[in-house]
């Protein structure tokens, strides 16, 4: 069986291949442009690793360009999932047009491929951003999408355009609305591994609204967990639906500043006011998904902490 993967080189592509890799004898076909929004080094680290498995290919290929699809309309993927995206809420607000560019545009191209395709599920890559600022939690995925930033947007019309899809060409899609991913592997962009960098080369670290927000981290290893889980019980699932995949835990930032300072060494911060892209608070509810894969065993979050802060003393980046 021949299963895509787009953003294979990005932290949560990266171990997903690696999960389906392991668990199954599935041959994985990895697309990504490589692009230098974060390290391209990591990247092609990331790469590097996943061809150690003899089941696993990689193209760089832009998915927006029609040479992507032509290459592989002959391979009858089963399954694809669209995790390619270009990330990152504050960017959005100085540069709207690449989101719509790589959100929207080329996830309408994978729609394309994955209907000529006739896949049995395509799975693809949402937020919580699609939420926005809610004032009621735990959100669940039946709440009112308020999303207050272009990122956040992209990921909802393309909830829509799937929804679309699904009617009109009765094709099997499914959102996954990530929350706050960490872990070994991860981005070097996103709170705690910045963190870890500006401790390591004795830099300022930026503390946003003065350290004042909430986020419901999820740790990378449940996050692989439970997107192979639903994989494996696709059928299973509505021709159109969507799921949150958090830990149901949000924590206070400043908490998980100051332990990482306390582990690892002490560096200079500078709290600032409010980003208008930011969200105050995220907690999802995770009990949709939970009930559909029975899944209990979510790892503690400083134990996941200090599994990032030993991968990131070993890599250089």
């Amino acid at each position: 069986m021949n299963i895509l993967v787009t953003g294979a080189a990005g932290f949560i592509g990266f171990h997903l291949c690696d999960k389906i890799l392991k668990n199954t004898n599935f041959k994985v076909y990895g697309v990504d442009n490589l692009n230098p929004y974060y390290s391209i080094k990591l990247k092609k680290e990331r790469i590097k690793k996943l061809k150690k498995n003899k089941n696993f290919r990689f193209k760089k290929f832009d998915l927006k360009k029609n040479q992507t699809y032509k290459y592989y309309s002959k391979k009858k993927f089963k399954f694809i999932f669209h995790l390619a995206a270009q990330p990152g809420v504050r960017f959005s607000v100085s540069d709207p047009k690449k989101y719509i560019d790589e959100n929207i545009l080329a996830f309408s191209k994978v729609l394309e491929f994955a209907r000529s395709q006739k896949c049995l599920c395509t799975f693809f890559a949402s937020s919580s951003s699609v939420y926005g600022d809610s004032k009621k939690f735990p959100i669940n995925e039946d709440m009112e999408l308020k999303p207050k930033n272009v990122y956040g947007l992209t990921k909802k019309f393309n909830e829509e355009l799937a929804y679309f899809y699904s009617e009109n060409f009765k094709m099997k899609l499914v959102g996954l609305r990530f929350f706050t991913v960490f872990g070994p592997w991860g981005r070097p962009d996103m709170l705690i591994l910045k963190l870890l960098d500006k401790i390591k080369s004795k830099k300022t670290f930026q503390v946003n609204n003065f350290g004042n927000h909430f986020r419901d981290f999820t740790y990378i290893d449940d996050v692989t967990n439970m997107v192979f889980s639903l994989f494996l019980k696709y059928k299973k699932i509505k021709m159109f639906d969507y799921f949150n995949l958090c830990s149901n835990n949000p924590i206070n930032l400043m908490k998980i500043i100051n332990y990482i300072v306390k582990r690892t060494g002490k560096t200079k911060l500078k709290r600032v006011k409010f980003q208008k892209a930011d969200v105050y608070k995220t907690h999802g509810s995770n009990k949709k998904i939970l009930k559909l894969i029975k899944y209990r065993k979510f790892n503690d979050i400083f134990k996941s902490i200090e599994k990032t802060i030993n991968w990131h003393k070993k890599i250089n980046y």
